[in-house]
């Protein structure tokens, strides 16, 4: 098995391709610039690159933050701390991420993480409450909510 060359691109073409590559979906300045050393650049040509395509609002870290915690709260009702742990790990700054965190609405927060209880309890088959109570409980830590609002949503359910 030959490996296949991978194709070099000069800086300019570079910049087109990862225009593209920006405007398809946000992207993480980590993101773009492990596309162009793939491209086969320099650092020096790459650091330029990210310069101008942040310039140009390509590269848009407050609205990365902003839409991925849209996509995560939103649609995968993941927790504030898995939400800001993906945002770390993707090397974005504090001030961006606490920019993004703004997308989250408390009511709707509070909903998801009571939809996500109630889902889970209909499906946990554990019969002891004390460990159904820890099951339910390390399932919506697991999905990133904050411990005092998982243990007053499960004080909640027990009233019912």
């Amino acid at each position: 098995m030959e490996k296949k060359k991978q194709k070099t691109y000069t800086p300019k073409e570079a910049l087109i391709k990862a225009a593209s590559y920006c405007a398809y979906q946000d992207r993480t300045q980590q993101e773009v610039r492990d596309k162009l050393y793939s491209y086969g650049l320099e650092p020096d040509d790459v650091e330029e690159l990210i310069v101008r395509l942040s310039q140009e609002k390509l590269i848009d870290e407050e609205r990365y933050a902003q839409s991925y915690v849209r996509g995560k709260y939103g649609l995968k009702k993941w927790g504030r701390r898995k939400i800001m742990q993906g945002l770390k790990a993707k090397g974005i700054s504090d001030y961006c991420i606490k920019q993004g965190m703004k997308e989250i609405d408390p009511e709707l927060y509070e909903q998801n993480l009571l939809t996500l209880l109630e889902k889970k309890n209909t499906t946990e088959k554990e019969k002891n409450p004390f460990t159904r109570r820890q099951k339910l409980s390390y399932y919506l830590l697991s999905k990133g909510y904050e411990n005092d609002l998982v243990q007053d949503a499960l004080k909640g359910l027990e009233k019912e």
